[in-house]
């Protein structure tokens, strides 16, 4: 394969790398709202995702330009698929991140106080961004290990959500008056959940691309 096709690839590399440093960014001022109902840090996440989509668009362009003027194989091919797959894991990511943006802007209309009143999910955005962080850390240190790693965290992110589910249909017995809130409230469990889930599909595609072999489904 020629030099110049490297070179390409490298600048793939680059740029899958620096959207997952944007998402991670946006991730964590989503994440952050929640924990102080911060409007300013929701609105920005909402205005700032654009550029997500941008670069997302861009990054899928060039990953097809390689594979239509060098024919990649093996090891190569297998890596621009899993760069095609994990930019698209990450722009979902993304707009998980404007969801929880969203539910944040309008519980703060409902409720003045905390966003986490009612159930605490500082564990769980703990848990996600760690495993946001994992996962790219895995591609770029090709750490079959570190993917696999951060699939087995996903169970404990679903689990959580059975926990805000329970506390939060509990909630919504005793405070009538809050039930918009509350739901939002938990739509955000839904939100962080997808956002593991979506880390797990990079980190599977990690092995994927490392290993040869399909990961996917629990396998």
């Amino acid at each position: 394969m020629s030099k110049r096709f490297h070179k390409e690839l490298n600048e793939v590399k680059k740029m899958i790398l620096a959207l997952g440093a944007n998402v991670e960014k946006n991730v964590r001022m989503a994440t952050d709202a929640i924990v102080s109902c911060n409007t300013e840090l929701a609105t920005k996440v909402k205005k700032t995702d654009y550029e997500i989509d941008e670069t997302e668009v861009e990054i899928e362009e060039e990953c097809l330009k390689l594979l239509a003027l060098y024919q990649p194989v093996a090891m190569d091919l297998r890596f621009i698929i899993a760069v095609i797959k994990i930019n698209n894991d990450l722009e979902r990511i993304g707009d998980q991140a404007v969801n929880i943006a969203h539910r944040v802007l309008t519980m703060s209309k409902e409720r003045m106080s905390s966003c986490t009143y009612y159930f605490d999910y500082s564990v769980m955005v703990e848990k996600v961004k760690m495993m946001i962080r994992q996962s790219l850390d895995a591609l770029v240190n090709m750490d079959v290990e570190l993917a696999i790693s951060v699939c087995q965290q996903d169970e404990a992110v679903d689990n959580i959500k059975r926990e805000a589910y329970s506390a939060i249909k509990k909630s919504m017995k005793n405070s009538s008056d809050q039930l918009s809130y509350l739901i939002n409230l938990f739509l955000i469990s839904r939100h962080l959940e997808r956002i593991g889930d979506h880390a797990t599909n990079i980190a599977e595609e990690v092995i994927h691309m490392i290993e040869g072999e399909i990961v996917r489904h629990g396998k």
